[in-house]
């Protein structure tokens, strides 16, 4: 099923930019060189759109696109993509019959980011008597927040002039150099006409675009003179670090030497071909949910299990809590799945658990605390021949004891402890305005509710808890600070796998704990590794047009 249809948006927690470049393209231009432009498609429900495309490159049959992709990628889906490669004859028809397909290649997201080989798809049959093939090549890299971005504001001064009857148009290009010695384009400005002290558009480029999160790569930085035709004429060159960018400050600029080394050996008293002026700098931390992970913050899973009455008598095979030795109930399956996930960020994967709306022996009290113990499901089980099932359903003293619990946590100022809350209930709760304002007091806590509907019951009222419809306010018209509360009902996932379920329930905690730290200003824990999220993947394919 759907994402849609699971019940809910899935968060994203990775986004992959991908570059595409080409080689030893055919040239159908019968006096020029082919003008080469790539479209990318996607595949939705077995059909394919356009999702973007790069910019259409004059006069050349070896391209490197500074058009960047971003997708979302999802581990738990296969998302198809086809690169299609186009000789560009117009401005406004780009990919019609005006235009000739040169090729193309299809491949999954997932062989991308795992280094896995591009498949070559013959998608075209060559009506020459030989066949052709080109290369192209795919660079895809895992996007984590905690490089951040950095907005950039180049200009240059009295940089040569190329032309004859007028100034030079020049443009800018900076390229990382990578590890294995190949260069990558991160960023190619806009042609200033007739200008040699051009003032270009400031860009934003993500760190681990410009420079793996490298304050030391090398950066190549190149000047050209625009030519129509694609016949750029070189200015010059220098190269930098992201670490001198920063140097900026206090009014101060970044200045480097445009180069052009023929020059320079050929003209004894030759100083530079103009220089280039780093005059602004605007750098934005982001930090991501793997982030805080890595930096050992910790989540803390509770479950909280609705004993009352209306759930029918244990004993009894038309009860929900009735255990059955060939499958488990419904609360059993949703502790399951998400419990499963949530134990791998905890390092002692140890689960408290509570329960409510049952008499416990020998007083028969109502009492909000079950149990907490080790090994969740089989106290479940256990407890159930010892308890007699009450009433009312009320959840809210629930809630305000995790959050207060956890707002122990919020003490150390820092991001070592996150919680979550699973509600399992079969019913609409009967301390609603109560609820509210636990919910909306928890909101403020390193705390995310996830309530999971069992059974049969009309649930709408329990919608209302659930922020999607709109902000969530106390009694007393107070709002949440933050949506924290997930509400499904179990019933909407009979027909899918347990971990359907998990994935719609989970899907918003990354997102809830990001948001928590970012507006408490709290950074992830030291040490942070803020390398290891990045996968390259560069791998020339060939393929038949």
């Amino acid at each position: 099923p759907s994402r849609a249809a699971l019940g809910g948006p899935v968060a994203c927690v990775s986004k992959v930019e991908l570059r595409v470049a080409c080689k030893a393209l055919l040239d159908r231009d019968t006096l020029n060189k082919s003008d080469p432009c790539v479209i990318l498609m996607v595949q939705n429900q077995g059909q394919w759109t356009e999702l973007d495309r790069t910019e259409v490159i004059k006069s050349n049959l070896h391209p490197v696109f500074a058009k960047v992709f971003t997708l979302d990628y999802y581990f738990e889906e296969v998302q198809k993509l086809r690169f299609e490669v186009y000789d560009i004859h117009g401005t406004h028809s780009i990919g019609t019959r005006d235009d000739d397909f040169l090729g193309g290649v299809e491949c999954t997201l997932g062989q991308a980011v795992c280094l896995r080989k591009i498949k070559y798809s013959h998608w075209k049959k060559c009506d020459l008597l030989k066949k052709t093939f080109f290369f192209f090549q795919v660079n895809a890299e895992e996007i984590s927040g905690n490089n951040g971005y950095v907005e950039l504001f180049f200009c240059a001064k009295k940089l040569d002039d190329k032309d004859l009857f007028s100034k030079s148009d020049p443009f800018l290009e900076i390229y990382r150099i990578n590890d294995d010695g190949t260069e990558q384009l991160v960023h190619r400005t806009e042609v200033i006409k007739n200008n040699l002290n051009p003032v270009w558009e400031p860009f934003k480029v993500s760190l681990i675009s410009l420079c793996s999160c490298d304050e030391d790569r090398k950066l190549k930085c190149l000047v050209w003179d625009s030519d129509s035709r694609g016949k750029h004429d070189f200015i010059g060159e220098f190269y930098a670090t992201f670490r001198e960018m920063q140097k900026i400050g206090g009014g101060s600029k970044v200045t480097w030497d445009c180069i052009n080394p023929k020059y320079k050996l050929k003209k004894k008293n030759y100083k530079n071909s103009g220089v280039v002026i780093l005059s602004d700098l605007k750098l934005h931390r982001v930090y991501s949910f793997l982030d805080y992970i890595m930096g050992g913050c910790q989540i803390h899973f509770t479950v909280a299990i609705d004993f009352t009455a209306s759930n029918g008598d244990p004993r009894n095979s038309c009860s929900l809590h009735y255990i059955n030795p060939y499958q488990p109930n419904e609360y059993l399956k949703a502790l399951i799945a998400v419990g499963e996930i949530c134990q791998d960020y905890d390092s002692d994967k140890r689960f408290s658990a509570l329960g409510f709306g049952a008499r416990i022996p020998p007083n028969y009290e109502v009492s909000i605390i079950l149990f907490k113990i080790q090994g969740v499901v089989e106290a479940y089980q256990n407890c159930l021949p010892k308890i007699q099932l009450y009433g009312p359903t009320n959840v809210s003293p629930i809630i305000s004891r995790i959050a207060k619990l956890s707002a122990g946590e919020e003490t150390i100022k820092d991001a070592s402890r996150y919680h979550i809350l699973l509600i399992l209930t079969d019913g609409v709760v009967t301390d609603m305005a109560d609820t509210r304002e636990a919910i909306v007091r928890a909101s403020y806590q390193p705390l995310s509710i996830i309530i999971v509907g069992v059974g049969n019951a009309d649930f709408t009222d329990m919608q209302i808890l659930d922020g999607d419809d709109g902000v969530l306010r106390s009694p007393k018209g107070e709002p949440v600070l933050r949506d924290i509360v997930q509400f499904v009902p179990f019933r909407d996932f009979k027909t899918a796998s347990p971990a359907a379920l998990a994935k719609c329930v989970l899907a918003e905690v990354p997102n809830q704990v990001v948001e928590y730290y970012s507006h408490k200003a709290i950074c992830p824990m030291p040490p942070v590794i803020i390398y290891s999220t990045s996968q390259r993947f560069a791998h020339t394919v060939r393929f038949w047009v």
